[in-house]
């Protein structure tokens, strides 16, 4: 049902995989909705990492796994599933600690039949995955332990860093990576409408994302257009992974959601833009 919420303001967002949700989502909330796909998933495999992985599971060498996104947990399982079948699979990771990273890794898991020793909980950033496993260091004792993690399009630096710092020996596992999306069309208009202030609202789900907007603006010469085009918008941001990405690019995020979920980000921005608008015109 149609509410007043964005009462008819321009919404951008640069949503790949959940498009046309987010466009039916703005547009039910009273936005006009620009959705340009900004990313595109390309898995990474099968690569030497995904095959030592497997070889490693079989053979007891990692005591802890932690699986970071529900795309990435399935696409890893298909990847080493010529040598590590499913049923091989499921049966060395409950011998192990597994850590699902918020409720998405922990559906595949259960579907699969994996036992889930720990959930991290919102808003499932790096702290809250080491806040985790410290509040159950009997549990999962991470010194002298083999930690193997499934990789989420980004290496997170500061988790490895701080489960080394606690004496684990750590494998990444590059299972997908983000590339622009393959007709990049749309993407550039969106970045010239945001240059000229034609957007009242930008909504980022992701840190990729804010990497390939400015990667295009970078190579048609309007940064500092687009830039200043987000600062002038009301910007949301689904949490803190991403506020600090927009930081990093000196964009201040007008909101983060009480949930990191899309339905959440955009429901509670359509709620407070007329306010958040009257706040940015005043400063």
């Amino acid at each position: 049902m149609t509410s007043e919420g964005f009462g008819n303001l321009r919404v951008l967002s640069l949503e790949s995989r959940r498009s046309r949700e987010m466009g039916v989502l703005i547009a039910n909330h009273g936005g006009q909705p620009t959705v340009v796909a900004s990313t595109r998933e390309v898995p990474s495999g099968p690569n030497a990492e995904e095959s030592a992985f497997a070889q490693g599971l079989v053979h007891d060498q990692f005591q802890v796994v932690i699986f970071m996104t529900g795309v990435g947990t399935r696409a890893l399982a298909q990847a080493i599933e010529p040598s590590c079948p499913r049923e091989q699979f499921v049966a060395a990771l409950s011998k192990v600690t597994v850590v699902a990273r918020g409720p998405k890794p922990v559906t595949v898991l259960r579907e699969f039949g994996v036992p889930v020793t720990l959930t991290v909980a919102e808003p499932n950033t790096w702290r809250e995955i080491l806040h985790t496993l410290d509040q159950n260091a009997e549990t999962a004792p991470l010194k002298g332990t083999h930690v193997a993690v499934q990789e989420h399009g980004v290496p997170s630096r500061e988790l490895y860093a701080g489960l080394a710092e606690r004496g684990a020996l750590v494998f990444p596992v590059p299972v997908y990576k983000w590339a622009p999306p393959e007709d990049a069309e749309p993407l550039r208009r969106a970045i010239g409408d945001l240059a000229r202030g034609n957007f009242d609202v930008v909504l980022f789900t992701s840190s990729v994302q804010l990497h390939h907007l400015f990667r295009f603006a970078d190579e048609m010469g309007q940064h500092e257009e687009v830039a200043g085009g987000l600062r002038r918008a009301v910007v949301g941001s689904i949490g803190p992974v991403t506020s600090e990405t927009l930081r990093e690019y000196g964009i201040s995020p007008d909101l983060e959601p009480s949930h990191p979920k899309m339905g959440f980000l955009v429901k509670e921005l359509a709620e407070r833009s007329a306010e958040l608008r009257q706040h940015k015109k005043g400063s």
